[in-house]
């Protein structure tokens, strides 16, 4: 049901304070505090908790009720008599109680058609620490908190270009929660920021409690795997996506900013990356490739040997497969799938446990109920190390959902290979290659710069050349300003 309130402000404040009560009616934390000055009536409205109660204490009725020539000039309150920072007028009760919902301070005085919004927030908020789930070796500490002016200003310490667009805008009908665009307005290519735009403005829900409903609603393909907007909780990740003419989305009461469009050489990438030596960050994406490969098909090749392509093994490897299985009572893929589901299962034990218990978990987990699992013939050694292998390897993917989107496709593919054996896996893979070449994020092909035709575009990718050599900004993201150094 769509919320009807009053619009225009009237000239008799006791008139809107009674009807702004009726409204706001059994809410013990909202506090309407009626005062005169001289001889109007005036009101300031606040919720509790959310607003300063000292700094409405000392720099607005103590400002306003010891004027003595504001009977003369009440126009001179907001100019003159007020001694606050951040101040705007409203015309409308319903600005006004927008505001005073998300914690600022409404001012209403009788003659005025108009209300005072001061900025008094100051709710209690979580300090910068640490990302929990970004860690690097090398580089900033920094993290987002649950605060949006937080975060905004941790960007802000990166980019200091006059050039930053910040732009405000208010999501859920209910909720109203703040979000902010924010782009460098002479690098980005302006039909990515009018396509955001679009699709945020397009939204239409009641609430919108953390980023991750911002980018399920405007993402490109909702039903794919595979995640088409990057989310962060580094500040840096978010400075650098900026230089590059990607477009950064921040929303109150989450840690975790959202960066389009995104494209999955990207996600593979990680901030010590640019913070190390070329050398360096080169061998490990290579290592990273191959760990992902090996976590995509490994436990799929095992079925599909197993069960179909013995002879292309070598003997004595045959003989030893076939040793350590005797007993198994089950199938290879029954197997394989046993295991990769209880390795689903242990991984989300230790996310929503306690880091104490949880690393107790994964310890009894991995290595009692392992062991326990071969001496009672339920399965192989074998099977086990590859599932270690297949954890190990899938740890090493620096973007936690798209390390989701590799387990559900492995979990494809060792069906797969199940019924048609390696043509299973090549199947798979030639139907996993098409979906991600036409898959776009904005417009943007999601395997650039892999099928961008511009060479210079692929001193980025599996290997980073050295900082020097990085003159323009990606040709993909077709950015207005293309030179990044001379």
């Amino acid at each position: 049901m769509k919320e009807i309130i009053k619009e225009s402000i009237s000239r008799r404040v006791k008139e809107d304070v009674k009807y702004m009560k009726e409204l706001l009616k059994d809410n013990s934390d909202i506090v309407f505090r009626e005062f005169r000055i001289h001889e109007l009536n005036a009101a300031i409205v606040f919720i509790d908790g959310l607003a300063d109660k000292s700094f409405i204490s000392d720099y607005i009725m103590e400002s306003v009720m010891h004027e003595e020539s504001v009977k003369y000039h009440v126009d001179e309150i907001k100019e003159r008599i007020l001694a606050v920072a951040d101040m705007k007028e409203v015309d409308t009760l319903k600005d006004g109680i927008n505001a005073v919902l998300s914690g600022e301070t409404l001012l209403l005085i009788d003659g005025l058609r108009v209300g005072y919004v001061i900025a008094t927030r100051a709710w209690p908020a979580r300090g910068v620490s640490e990302p929990s789930g970004e860690t690097v070796i090398r580089g900033a500490r920094e993290g987002f908190t649950e605060t949006m002016r937080f975060n905004t200003a941790l960007v802000r310490r990166r980019v200091r270009d006059t050039r930053l667009r910040v732009v405000p805008k208010s999501l859920g009908t209910r909720s109203k929660t703040d979000v902010v665009v924010m782009y460098i307005e002479d690098i980005v290519n302006k039909s990515i920021v009018d396509e955001l735009n679009k699709r945020v403005d397009n939204i239409e829900i009641d609430a919108v409690l953390d980023s991750g409903y911002v980018e399920q609603l405007i993402e490109d393909n909702p039903f794919s795997l595979f995640p088409q907007i990057q989310s962060t909780e580094r500040p840096d990740v978010v400075a650098a996506a900026l230089y590059e003419g990607r477009v950064a989305m921040l929303v109150d009461n989450s840690p975790f900013a959202i960066i389009a469009p995104a494209t999955l050489p990207t996600l593979f990438q990680s901030p010590d990356d640019y913070y190390q030596r070329w050398i360096n960050a080169s061998l490990m994406r290579i290592l990273r490739t191959i760990a992902v490969v090996l976590s995509l098909i490994l436990p799929a090749l095992y079925v599909a040997i197993t069960s179909y392509h013995t002879a292309i093994i070598p003997s004595r490897l045959a003989y030893s497969i076939a040793a350590s299985r005797e007993g198994v009572p089950f199938p290879s893929v029954v197997e394989t799938l046993i295991m990769e589901f209880s390795f689903a299962l242990l991984l989300e034990a230790i996310l929503r446990l306690p880091r104490p218990i949880g690393s107790t978990i994964g310890i009894v987990g991995g290595l009692i109920i392992g062991q326990a699992a071969v001496s009672a013939g339920i399965v192989s050694p074998l099977m086990i190390i590859i599932t270690s292998l297949t954890a190990i390897t899938e740890f090493i993917t620096p973007n936690y959902e798209v390390s989701i989107a590799l387990r559900c496709t492995r979990f494809l593919l060792i069906i797969a290979s199940s019924i048609l054996g390696l043509y299973g896996i090549m199947l798979g893979l030639i139907l996993l290659l098409t979906h991600l070449l036409r898959l776009k994020s904005f417009g943007i092909p999601y395997l650039a710069p892999a099928v961008s035709p511009d060479a210079n575009d692929l001193k980025d990718m599996f290997i980073k050349l050295p900082l020097r050599y990085f003159k323009k900004r990606p040709n993909y993201m077709k950015t207005v300003d293309k030179i990044r150094q001379k």
